[in-house]
């Protein structure tokens, strides 16, 4: 099963609780590039990890996929394993969710092999409990996102558009660009009529933002580069950081915009990761 790439159209910070978990309200996306994740029944739970990145992540006890699978397991009584396999096709703690997509897409694989149907209240909590991104992750279409991620709310049909995604290899934990986020909260940025193109996606998206690029570029200077080569790329809508960073993205209306502004950042950045693909829808 793809674990689909997340992509935060714009993220605002709209608050922060006593707790200290700040409070957003995003627009999310999925992209058709992804890790995979493969399953078979086995008598105990086991992670097999390979792919480009598998050198970046452990199949230790506390990765999250692991952890999905036996919060999973102890949510619905099964006593049954399952040998997973993660194919890691996509940086680690890269802002576009894939250690999220990964347990949400664990979570849906091991519900088919175990053939269980699990109260989705409960589900969703345990999505919750597992990472902010994970409950979004779990619905796996576009929407938007509040709190600190439980709220969850279809965005509806978008119009086809297509992504550039571009990451410098620099790894940019999450808490990090949190810690060195400085200025006002931001209003909610949703709308009621949805763009009916990728040209207008992207102009009511320039009225919004993402309020962690300053955190993130002084956490990983890299960023500003990344932006800049993707802006500076033919027929681009628009360019902006997803999630915490340090993935960049590239908006346009056609997929071969998106793959010839692929081949233009590798030719000058040979170093970075670059996936153009469309739009889930």
């Amino acid at each position: 099963m793809l674990a689909r790439a997340k992509i935060n159209l714009y993220l605002h910070v709209v608050g922060k609780r006593p707790d200290g978990y700040h409070l957003l309200d995003s627009l999310v996306v999925f992209a058709e590039t992804g890790d995979a994740i493969m399953v078979a029944p086995a008598d105990d739970l086991s992670l097999k990890i390979d792919g480009p990145f598998a050198g970046k992540l452990a199949a230790d006890a506390d990765n999250l996929v692991l952890r999905a699978a036996r919060g999973l397991r102890d949510l619905s009584g099964v006593t049954a394993g399952a040998a997973i396999t993660l194919t890691k096709n996509l940086p680690v703690a890269s802002g576009i969710g894939g250690g999220s997509a990964d347990a949400a897409t664990t979570l849906q694989a091991l519900i088919a092999l175990w053939q269980i149907a699990p109260d989705r209240a409960a589900l969703d909590q345990l999505a919750l409990s597992l990472g902010a991104d994970v409950p979004v992750c779990l619905a796996g279409q576009a929407s938007f996102m509040g709190g600190v991620g439980e709220e969850i709310a279809p965005a509806g049909a978008l119009p086809p558009a297509h992504l550039l995604l571009v990451n410098p290899n620099i790894a940019t934990p999450t808490p990090a660009v949190f810690r060195a986020r400085t200025g006002r909260f931001s209003a909610p940025g949703r709308w009621k009529d949805t763009p009916q193109s990728a040209q207008a996606l992207a102009a009511v998206l320039q009225s919004r933002g993402n309020d962690l690029t300053a955190a993130a570029i002084v956490v990983t200077p890299a960023i500003g580069a990344v932006l800049a080569a993707i802006g500076q790329t033919e027929s681009c809508l628009l360019a902006r950081l997803s999630g915490s960073g340090a993935t960049c993205f590239g908006i346009y209306a056609r997929a071969e915009e998106a793959e010839a502004a692929r081949r233009a950042v590798l030719a000058d950045n040979p170093n970075w990761w670059a996936v153009a693909a469309p739009i889930a829808r």
